[in-house]
């Protein structure tokens, strides 16, 4: 018999025990007994959760003394192991497995096969269907599918109250534990509070099993076809340049989105007698099932896709579309989702959005350099979000720590009160210096700009006080956009960037995408199989094969200018043949304008980043060309120690301030003295208060940093002697001590100067 068909079979046969009128108990009872004998088992059990523990509540073949009785801990034993993975176990000889845990009052003694699925009530496990037989032997796939479906059913059942009595209380609902403390990685640092919503809101089934088959069928064969459409529409506008390339992972969707084995068991589960709802979940769930056992980090990748497209899918066929940003937020809110696009984050009301918590992420995703620059706290790699935290949760996101902490009590919401104020009444301290020139105590002027990438980050320049933008990513509107910004486009941003800024400067650097920047309308095969994305085809080295891309923006930059200073800035530069040959398509196309008798900027600067270690050996040559040179910490750092930033086993090893780093940028400063050349840095280095101070030391007069980052920096600015601090620092880098920033804290807090 097939799955299906044993599946209809126990259905059927559950159906006519819920039209009786029998007490909820007899039912429970009659359940196992049908389940045992269409799969010719000796025995089968049902553990429902209540108050926190897995209870048995009904059994075929075990002592019925034991029901109500035998009571297991999430993670105890087979039964609670299946429970906390939301895993199916499949053993011969159950005692083999090292969580057997063995109840003497079930008399189970006997029995050596053991086979065990989930409950599953919104992604938590609320009990568990196993069966045993005698004989060591493994269930048969069928079977085991049989036991999958069937406990789906039951999940809707137990949820309806048709297998339970009122007073029984069942713990479907997420517990309210108080003070639940989520752990994760620090990807955008921050404070918050809010209400929980999920980027996606729940899909609630209400029916799973189906009244007619027939029709079930064809509803996902409607939805499959409106899908394909739609990962058809998504690849005709990933179309750029010649023969319209498409990047690989719209392939990869494609390829699932036209699966017929992915098709066939959704097939096959309505088949057995669910809705498509239920059978586009059932099949999910066994997909992420497989996921939990996967070790390949690609195939995991591959896996994850079509995760993607089973919520796509089952989107459609429920008519549940749209995004909590779609719906409006209405209160403040700490966001819940698996991961998030930068135009996804951008849909939201940033008056309401107080702060971000992903399943995923990772500190180099888009997502994160778009949070940044809104000022909004992310957490990322969180765990268990789903089955922890419940739509309107309190929630303290403390993304400085580390953590979050869902239904908060009062003393923990009073205690985080007290730290928020504090935070509050330093930022109002930092407010009031937004028209104060940051001077250093022997009175030297020190520049402090910002960085931006949004045409709304520019409202925080005068908020700031900052001196102007340092670095204004060119990138984002590439990255937000599914298909290549025009050139008209591009124009108008920039000319609203240019606008907004008055007669404060703006640097624009050129295009940084490509690598781990993809975008869906280039060709990232080559960057698909880089090693490692962030040293391969990208950015200036893109741009340059792409010269239409390069002349596109080149154009629009000198136009937005027309009349004005325009600072251009190359990213990625390791040898000056780059440099000049970015600068070249800006001076062609500064040609094209003037022959045309078009307005074009009174003047030019162009300046580079330093982020490859070996364009440092080559400055002498590259310096006489330059108007300004800004230093990229982040890519720089990460070069310099071979280590990728986007590995979190990685991410805080290395420090800004060790000895190599801060020795290398200090060669950078000395070799740059006498030219005509401004040196910055427009890294995340030079907005940490400790790190800043190291970077004055080393002859660094100019830093670019996050909006909200301006008024701490200024304020130490003003704090320190330039005299101190470059003596301090030369004998520290002559001799590094074992722990350099435990040094600079110390020499810090003899000076009064506080660091968080």
């Amino acid at each position: 018999m097939s799955a299906a068909a044993s599946a209809r079979q126990i259905l059927t046969r559950l159906h006519e025990i819920m039209a009786g009128r029998t007490h909820a108990q007899h039912k429970l009872d009659r359940v196992v007994e049908i389940i045992a004998e269409s799969l010719l088992s000796e025995v089968c059990s049902i553990y429902l959760l209540r108050e926190g523990a897995l209870e048995l509540y009904a059994t075929q073949g075990l002592n019925p003394e034991a029901v109500h009785v035998t009571r297991l801990a999430i993670g105890e034993g087979l039964t609670g192991t299946i429970a906390k993975n939301i895993e199916t176990l499949n053993l011969a000889e159950a005692k083999a497995h090292p969580d057997f845990a063995y109840r003497p009052e079930t008399g189970e003694e006997k029995f050596h096969s053991f086979a065990g699925v989930p409950i599953v009530y919104r992604e938590r496990a609320v009990g568990v269907l196993c069966v045993q037989h005698v004989d060591p032997r493994r269930y048969e796939e069928v079977e085991i599918e049989a036991l999958q479906t069937t406990a789906m059913v039951l999940s809707e059942l137990i949820a309806h109250k048709e297998l339970v009595d009122d007073e029984e209380q069942i713990d479907l609902e997420i517990a309210h534990v108080e003070n639940d403390v989520l752990e994760g990685l620090t990807l955008v640092k921050g404070l918050a509070a809010g209400k929980a919503v999920f980027h996606q809101p729940r899909i609630e089934i209400d029916q799973v099993v189906a009244e007619d088959i027939e029709a079930e069928r064809q509803r996902v064969y409607r939805a499959f076809d409106k899908m394909r459409d739609q990962i058809d529409a998504l690849g005709r506008e990933a179309e750029f340049g010649k023969g319209g390339e498409h990047i690989e992972v719209l392939e990869t969707y494609k390829m699932f989105a036209y699966d017929e084995g992915w098709s066939r068991r959704i097939n096959e589960a309505i088949d057995s007698g669910l809705t498509a709802e239920a059978a586009i979940e059932r099949v999910q769930q066994r997909t992420r099932m497989r996921m939990r056992e996967i070790d390949d980090p690609l195939l995991a990748d591959r896996m994850h896709d079509l995760e993607d497209l089973s919520n796509r899918l089952l989107r459609i066929v429920s008519g549940q579309l749209g995004t909590a940003a779609t719906q409006g937020l209405r209160r403040d809110a700490i966001l819940f989702a698996r991961n998030l696009g930068p135009a996804e984050l951008l849909e939201y009301d940033r008056r309401r959005l107080k702060g971000v918590v992903l399943d995923e992420g990772s500190l180099t995703a888009h997502v994160v350099i778009v949070a940044r620059a809104m000022g909004v706290p992310v957490l990322g790699r969180v765990t268990g979000i789903r089955s922890r935290v419940a739509e309107g949760d309190e929630v303290i996101l403390d993304a400085d720590r580390g953590m979050v902490t869902l239904r908060p009590n009062q003393q923990v919401l009073e205690a985080f009160e007290t730290r928020f104020a504090k935070t509050r009444e330093k930022q109002a301290a930092y407010a009031e210096l937004r028209e104060v020139e940051p001077f250093t105590r022997d009175g030297t002027r020190i520049t402090v700009m910002m960085n931006a990438g949004l045409r709304d980050d520019m409202s925080a320049l005068a908020m700031s006080g900052a001196d102007g933008v340092g670095l204004f990513r060119t990138e984002f509107q590439f990255l937000v956009s599914s298909t290549l910004p025009q050139r008209d486009r591009q124009m108008r941003l920039y000319r609203d960037v240019l606008d907004a800024a008055g007669d404060k400067p703006v640097v624009f650097r050129t295009v940084d995408i490509g690598g781990d920047k993809a975008v869906p309308y280039l060709d990232n095969a080559v960057a698909e199989r880089d090693e490692n994305p962030a040293m391969g085809w990208r950015a200036l080295r893109l741009s340059l094969e792409r010269e239409g891309l390069l002349k596109a923006q080149a154009r629009a930059l000198l136009e937005a200018a027309a009349g004005r200073t325009l600072s251009v800035m190359f990213p990625m530069v390791s040898e000056p043949w780059e440099f000049d040959a970015g600068r070249q398509v800006f001076e062609d196309q500064l040609k094209f304008l003037r022959d045309r008798r078009k307005v074009v900027p009174e003047t030019i600067e162009y300046g580079c980043m330093l982020e490859v270690p070996a364009l440092a050996d080559v400055l002498d040559l590259l310096a006489p060309k330059l108007s300004f040179i800004s230093v990229g910490t982040n890519d720089l750092t990460q070069f310099l120690f071979a280590a990728d930033r986007a590995n979190p086993k990685l991410a805080e090893r290395y420090d800004w301030l060790s000895p190599a780093i801060l020795r290398y940028l200090a060669r950078v400063s000395q070799s740059l003295i006498g030219q005509n050349v401004r040196l910055g840095v427009c890294g995340e280095m030079g907005g940490r208060r400790l790190e800043a101070l190291a970077l004055l030391g080393i002859g660094y007069r100019r830093l670019s940093i996050t909006p909200a980052a301006v008024g701490p920096i200024k304020e130490l600015v003003r704090k320190v002697d330039l005299g101190e601090i470059t003596e301090f620092m030369n004998r520290l880098l002559a001799s590094p001590p074992p722990n350099m920033r435990a040094e600079l804290q110390q020499w810090a807090n003899e000076r009064d100067i506080e660091f968080d």
